[in-house]
């Protein structure tokens, strides 16, 4: 029986990637996001190249009311998900007196409120069925305080926390629960958070594909936590033997404008 992979923020950077590997491995799809012409565009690509079925579900996660409809559609349709996917996110950058409240409002509601919201309500059918798997995308930002990016780091700093707690009780129900922690990436998230003036942007990023490749498959283990690339992996990992004060001034100084 085939699995069903739902994705938020599935329209581009590593939500399109996760779509075409879920594909790849026979998975049908459930897309979200708020484009619905992009979704359309990648559910023909998917059901041509792989024979899948795939559901395209437009929907503005900064709303409020956005996961009780989406679930609501999806028990209307009859479609269980088996592998959910909390990727949709977005950031802001710039000193926080700065930053327009109603897009940090807006980043919250998205990045923290509706991936629990979907977890929450998603979680115990997974558990009813005895299988189930979850993939909250964080970032190496969850590691440490982000000076210029402040509410941003914050959000992925709660995902990680909330990931790692129900993967701790979730261990023995059936169900995994991955932290995905990707650092910074070639895709469009830099661009729509105005990063391209922040040094931590200023060098050869790795593709989209590659960093998606390495989510899913730890996905696909039920791997607890998830930094993809050994550099990453050796910042988010020593960083908890420096004085946090260091750590922010360092962060501080890779954030700035180059």
């Amino acid at each position: 029986m085939k699995e069903r992979v739902l994705i938020t923020g599935a329209s581009s950077g590593i939500g399109l990637e996760l779509a075409r590997l879920a594909a790849a491995d026979g998975c049908d799809l459930v897309l979200v996001a708020r484009s619905a012409d992009k979704l359309e565009q990648l559910a023909a690509e998917l059901r041509a190249s792989h024979s899948v079925e795939v559901t395209v579900l437009p929907s503005d996660l900064t709303r409020p009311e956005a996961p009780d409809e989406l679930v609501a559609e999806l028990e209307k349709r009859r479609l269980p998900v088996d592998i959910l996917v909390n990727n949709a996110g977005f950031a802001t950058y710039g000193p926080f007196t700065e930053t327009d409240r109603k897009t940090e409002l807006d980043m919250l509601q998205l990045n923290i409120v509706a991936l629990t919201d979907l977890t929450k309500l998603l979680l115990p059918p997974m558990i009813a069925r005895g299988h189930g798997r979850v993939m909250n995308v964080a970032s190496t930002a969850a590691f440490q305080p982000g000076p210029l990016m402040a509410v941003y780091y914050a959000t992925k700093a709660y995902v990680l926390s909330l990931s790692e707690a129900l993967a701790n009780e979730l261990k023995d129900r059936g169900v995994s629960v991955t932290t995905f922690c990707p650092g910074p990436t070639e895709s469009g998230f830099q661009a729509a958070a105005g990063l391209q003036r922040s040094r931590l942007f200023r060098r050869k990023l790795p593709s989209s594909a590659e960093v998606a490749l390495v989510g899913w498959q730890a996905t696909r283990r039920g791997q607890v936590v998830c930094v993809p690339g050994t550099m990453n992996w050796f910042m988010a990992t020593a960083i908890r033997f420096l004085p946090r004060s260091l750590v922010t001034s360092l962060v501080r100084r890779a954030q700035a404008p180059s």
